[in-house]
């Protein structure tokens, strides 16, 4: 019997819920100088105000991870998306420093559960040999989205203003969750569609996420694999959320970019980004995730000190592109190795991992806010120190091995290949 292909349907949702969350969360980096002539905020608070998402975002990450772990993706996933896109709608309503900060917070509490939630979601729907290339696929999709949001947004601005354009994006939100509600369902036994052969497919899946008696989440988070982990990734999206947050007003500060220039100029990064994470699971075919990913980081560090040195806007944008696509290469990578380690509490174990990434996305836009404060706008300082918290992510990677387990129990029993080496 040929297998259906009903998981398809749910790498789409993925794909789709993936570009809708980076499409809402980068929104604010291009809607950034127009809300701070009208709501008249510094530097400093413009910076609180980006990385208020990220505080949030960082909060609940564990909660929202363990929630999905244990009611399922169905059920946080439909109320975490409405949530959020209440609060993207309600984006547009503020005016002053406070209320954008406090819809921004909430804003990002929502989005919180979304990608370890998906990855869950995966993980039960797909056999092992597709899941690294479908989270290639979902990291592209984030960055291909946030590349087209510069240009969309500042359609949008220039149509109806940066408030209403906050609006729309919150109605496709709740377009999406109506759709998941009507076609998506926990357990694939119990799609309608899918036939015995499929099942036979997920089964290996549905092993690997299955609680055991007396597993602890606590224990999980405190293994040394997974902190590793999770530092690491807090040093990548360090530096990728320059990206989502800072870069237009770069453009326009440091190279004498116009607005509408630095909307274009955006795109480039965010989709090299993309390309990075496809090239990801091909990558990984050929070599230990180890040494690619300490390959990444360093090139990243060579790459963000060139960028303090580039005399245009054309090899600045170059840099750049070449920064976000050698970094984007270990996403798919780190969540992957999320349910490496994580097996039966893949979410959690992504929700502590992203929850890391995302204390960063609300140090890092504020930290560089206070230095443009204070020192007069001179980006340097702010790259250099992306390069430094770079260079850290590259040594961790060196003691990170995913398929690593501190104690034999019946949840090891089955195991994965070994990766080749190089």
């Amino acid at each position: 019997m040929k297998a259906t292909h009903v998981r398809y349907g749910v790498v789409g949702f993925a794909l789709s819920l993936a570009i809708l969350a980076y499409v809402q969360r980068v929104a604010i980096s291009l809607a950034a100088v127009p809300m701070a002539a009208d709501l008249q905020l510094d530097k400093q608070q413009v910076g609180a105000i980006l990385g208020a998402f990220g505080l949030a975002y960082a909060l609940f990450e564990i909660p929202m991870g363990l929630f999905g772990d244990k009611r399922g993706a169905h059920r946080v996933l439909t109320q975490i998306v409405l949530l959020w896109s209440t609060f993207t709608a309600l984006t547009g309503a503020a005016w002053n420093f406070t209320s954008m900060w406090i819809m921004r917070f909430l804003f990002g509490a929502g989005e919180a559960g979304a990608f370890p939630n998906i990855t869950r979601m995966l993980s039960e729907w797909l056999p092992a040999r597709e899941r690294a290339r479908a989270q290639s696929m979902l990291w592209a999709a984030t960055r291909w989205g946030a590349a087209a949001t510069p240009p969309l947004v500042l359609i949008g601005i220039n149509l109806f203003g940066w408030r209403w354009s906050f609006v729309v994006m919150g109605v496709m939100g709740a377009i999406w969750v109506a759709l998941f509600v009507w076609r998506f369902v926990d357990n694939p036994a119990d799609h309608p569609k899918i036939n015995q052969a499929e099942l036979d497919l997920l089964q290996e899946a549905q092993t690997l996420v299955r609680h055991k008696q007396g597993e602890s989440w606590k224990k999980i988070l405190v293994r040394p694999q997974v902190v590793l982990l999770s530092l690491q990734y807090f040093c990548w999206a360090y530096v990728w959320y320059f990206f989502v947050t800072w870069m237009p007003t770069y453009l326009e500060e440091a190279h004498g970019q116009t607005l509408a220039s630095a909307a274009v100029l955006s795109i480039l990064p965010l989709l090299m980004g993309g390309f990075g994470c496809l090239v990801s699971s091909s990558l990984l075919r050929r070599w230990n995730r180890r040494y690619v990913a300490v390959a990444c980081f360093a090139v990243v560090v060579v790459l963000l000190i060139m960028l303090t040195r580039a005399p245009s806007v054309g090899l600045a944008i170059a840099l750049m592109a070449a920064v976000s696509f050698s970094g984007d290469v270990t996403v798919p990578i780190s969540w992957d190795s999320c349910t490496e380690i994580g097996r039966s509490y893949t979410a959690t174990v992504a929700g502590a991992m992203n929850m890391l990434a995302n204390f960063s996305g609300f140090a890092a836009p504020w930290i560089a806010g206070i230095i443009l404060q204070r020192n007069g706008n001179d980006w340097n300082e702010v790259l250099y120190l992306m390069a430094g918290v770079a260079a850290v992510g590259a040594v961790l990677w060196l003691f990170i091995d995913p398929h690593a387990r501190p104690e034999t129990t019946a949840e090891t029993t089955a195991e994965t290949a070994p990766e080749p080496t190089a």
